[in-house]
């Protein structure tokens, strides 16, 4: 099972690191876990993968919109083994044309999304996490 990143300094540790893969509109960073210094508690407590989303007012400027692409973050994750033992940051970084996607929330646009995503994943992936990932269309 995924975990969730919710703290800030969660989200700016992993943001630290270079994206890992890139598309037009996303970019996957990563951090793989380290030991832990004596006498702090560790940043991820539970080991396995931790999963976080970021997507700024500035390139969707609509809650809905904002709403509809973190679903489809999540929605998108590789399940089972398919995901490395590490923390993720899906970051939208840039926005979708409004003249092409006119409703802020709309099938083509959750399609077009969803694609985008899935190629995200099968770049940052290794070749046998992906066959194993299992991505629902």
């Amino acid at each position: 099972m995924t975990s969730r990143l919710r703290s800030r300094q969660q989200f700016q540790a992993v943001l630290a690191h270079a994206p890992v893969a890139k598309t037009p509109h996303f970019a996957l960073h990563r951090l793989a876990p380290g030991p832990v210094a004596e006498g702090s508690s560790p940043l991820f407590p539970e080991p396995g993968p931790w999963l976080g989303a970021l997507v700024p007012k500035r390139w969707a400027r609509r809650a809905v919109t904002r709403n509809t692409i973190r679903r489809q973050i999540y929605a998108t994750v590789p399940s089972g083994a398919g995901l490395p033992v590490a923390a993720h940051v899906v970051r939208l970084r840039g926005g979708f044309d409004r003249a092409h996607f006119v409703s802020a929330t709309s099938a083509v646009l959750k399609r077009a999304v969803r694609d985008e995503l899935q190629q995200l994943w099968a770049r940052a992936l290794p070749r046998g996490a992906q066959a194993a990932s299992g991505h629902v269309a």
